[in-house]
């Protein structure tokens, strides 16, 4: 039996007690941990959690035998922690993003090498059905060469969201939302398609003036093979549609899922290719489904990669490219240019000093709160 502990309490936390408690014959949480005691212990009891509750990690480990912990701190700490845990010997599931710079996100992937310790950060999309399969169209090759894929991250968030104390600002949060809303589709984007080599971007803030951070950016991405990718991130959508559409040589897929393709005319003018959409159709139907899903699934995957019965699908190299994506995003959204990947250490964005020293700052934080009295979230339009 593996022991768990939960570091940071906000809304996020519930879905890594619930996985846990789903797969409490193989885990069970023995520990609690927030800067705020007292919300530690609500959440506690609001699960039937009778554990130790502490407001420091670091005590946590002093005192307490554990051998994993899922880390849900706001991302200035996510670094911190997640290294500290790892050189005490213990496994991590880190809640995105990864970190706040890809200066952290190396001393972690380091610190998980010398520990021989698990890392890895929580991407659930990629453990729900619908994303899987489409992967698996895309890597099948019956779509043939991808010419075109649009990601839209459609976020809806009022002008309350950045009042709690951390949020809205480069230093605490380290970005707006395409680090803290579109990471899981811009994961998604490079999981499927793999990764870029140059990234054309503008970020803005169009309507939260208690925040420095951006709340819409849109980014064009360049592939080696002449494909282009498009991935639009907001915090101002109404409805917050959320979808992957992937233009092929062959045919169109996407998520929410759907499928489109056509053969040409003799003056080239598209006409319907049922019989292709209808294989396309069935292929997909006939994936298997995932056993677990959602945080559920991750979770079981990293439980399984300790024990040594699966191998780990989400590790620390796969969170620090999602997070190069974004740090090239915002180098190149602030600077005005076209930026080429791989990022090195001299890029002006590979640090914190340097994020806080170029970053733009559309707005001065004025107004913070502890806490709000509800941590109740909504997870946006379902895409499966």
């Amino acid at each position: 039996m593996l022991n768990a502990v939960i570091i940071g309490t906000g809304a996020i936390a519930d879905q890594h007690i619930q996985g846990y408690q789903n797969l409490s014959d193989q885990c069970q949480i023995v520990g609690v941990c927030d800067l705020y005691p007292e919300k530690a212990r609500k959440k506690a009891a609001k699960y039937g959690l009778e554990v130790p509750i502490y407001d420091d990690h670091r005590a946590m480990m002093a005192e307490l035998d554990f051998d994993l912990a899922s880390v849900c701190v706001p991302p200035f700490s996510h670094a911190e922690v997640s290294i500290d845990l790892l050189n005490a010997g213990k496994h991590v599931l880190l809640e995105k993003p990864m970190a706040t710079s890809l200066e952290e996100c190396d001393r972690m992937i380091e610190a998980a090498k010398t520990s021989k310790k698990l890392l890895s950060i929580v991407a659930q999309n990629r453990f729900k059905d619908s994303w899987m399969k489409l992967k698996q169209i895309v890597d099948s090759g019956k779509i043939g060469k991808i010419h075109h894929a649009r990601v839209d991250s459609f976020w809806w968030r009022g002008s309350h969201y950045y009042d709690l104390w951390w949020r809205g600002t480069w230093e605490k949060e380290g970005g707006g939302c395409t680090l803290n809303h579109a990471v899981h589709h811009i994961d998604l984007f490079q999981w499927i398609l793999g990764m870029p080599i140059e990234v054309q971007a503008v970020i803005s803030n169009l309507a939260h003036e208690n925040s420095e951070v951006e709340d819409f950016s849109a980014s064009l991405f360049y592939f080696p093979d002449g494909s282009i990718g498009q991935i639009t991130a907001s915090l101002v959508h109404y409805g917050e549609r959320q979808e992957m559409v992937v233009q092929a040589e062959k045919a169109m897929v996407a998520i929410p899922w759907e499928v489109k393709t056509s053969q040409q005319m003799v003056n080239g003018f598209p006409q319907a290719d049922p019989d292709f959409e209808a294989e396309l159709r069935s292929f997909y139907e006939k994936l298997p489904n995932l056993t677990e899903t959602d945080h559920i699934g991750q979770i079981k995957n990293f439980i399984s990669a300790i024990l040594g019965k699966e191998e780990l699908l989400v590790d620390g190299i796969q969170g620090r490219n999602t997070l190069e994506l974004i740090t090239a995003i915002y180098q190149s959204g602030t600077l005005g240019k076209r930026v080429s990947l791989p990022l090195s250490p001299d890029s002006p964005f590979y640090n914190q000093k340097g994020i806080w020293k170029y970053a733009p700052h559309f707005h001065e934080k004025t107004l913070n709160i502890e806490n709000f009295e509800t941590d109740e979230i909504s997870l946006g339009r379902d895409t499966d």
